[in-house]
């Protein structure tokens, strides 16, 4: 089976196409080498995937006739992707969040003091005692 067809059989993607252009610009490989769409993807292959800044890692267990549902997709697939990979994207996400939520617009007179307070050294912004 091709390894577009396989990753969106196994529901990496939502589309075929998508896969195929992953496979494209390089964010899939099998075996430690670029793999074109067309590659055929046998099981015991190792297969390494980018997606949302996460790489990845996939044993072909078996290959599927067609498109399989959520639940009986680790028949076909073993999932070794390393914790910490999924750890980090929590903390990309807390750090986007960590000041201000998205929709609430520019900072307010009162939050531009604060970041000013926080950003530069204790006793600069005072004025001198005669």
């Amino acid at each position: 089976m091709r390894v577009d067809k396989y990753l969106w059989c196994v529901r990496y993607y939502k589309t075929r196409s998508i896969a195929t252009e992953a496979c494209k610009k390089g964010h899939i490989t099998v075996n430690g080498q670029d793999a074109k769409p067309s590659r055929e993807v046998f099981p015991t292959d190792k297969i390494t995937l980018r997606k949302d800044q996460i790489n990845y890692v996939l044993t072909v267990l078996d290959v599927p006739q067609n498109r399989v549902g959520p639940k009986l997709v680790d028949i076909y697939r073993k999932d070794e992707t390393p914790a910490e990979a999924f750890e980090h994207l929590e903390l990309l996400k807390l750090s986007k969040e960590h000041y201000r939520t998205k929709g609430q617009g520019r900072p307010t007179k009162k939050d531009r003091r604060d970041i000013d307070d926080y950003t530069t050294e204790p006793g600069e912004n005072e004025e001198p005692t005669e």
